[in-house]
């Protein structure tokens, strides 16, 4: 198998992951309502910061709209911007996201399992937008 062969394969497999890993997110999101419940009656309502289940969200609509568009597409729009987006956009860096995380122990763990897994996906989505610019440029110096 050639390197080129290779490459143009790569990007595909990919994206089916990507298609199985939103469907994953799906059933463990649901997967994790009692203890959204639970979490939210802990939590303090502020008018000045995010919840750490309101940050979840963001991140998850964020995430999961870029996996949906690869999913529909193979592709999404505004590409380059996307790709700075994920990059900068580190699920532990969120100072609620992390304090949740690393404070609770052992609780939580099927929260701290569907966290894992969304900034997996972003991971991966980045691998993918990375992947397909590499064969544009590949395809680009041939013709």
């Amino acid at each position: 198998m050639t390197k080129a062969t290779l490459n143009t394969q790569n990007p595909e497999i990919t994206r089916n992951y990507i298609t199985h890993l939103l469907q994953q997110l799906t059933d463990d999101y649901k997967n994790t309502k009692e203890e959204r419940k639970k979490l939210a009656s802990l939590s303090p309502v502020s008018d000045e910061e995010f919840t750490v289940l309101e940050e979840i969200e963001l991140l998850t609509v964020d995430i999961r709209g870029y996996a949906s568009q690869i999913q529909a597409r193979g592709r999404i729009e505004n590409e380059q911007q996307a790709i700075e987006r994920l990059q900068t956009m580190h699920v532990f860096d969120v100072p609620a996201i992390a304090q949740f995380y690393f404070v609770t122990d052992g609780d939580y763990k099927q929260i701290k399992a569907y966290i894992r897994m969304l900034d997996y996906l972003r991971l991966l989505i980045l691998e993918y937008l990375r992947s397909c610019q590499n064969l544009q440029q590949e395809s680009a110096q041939i013709e």
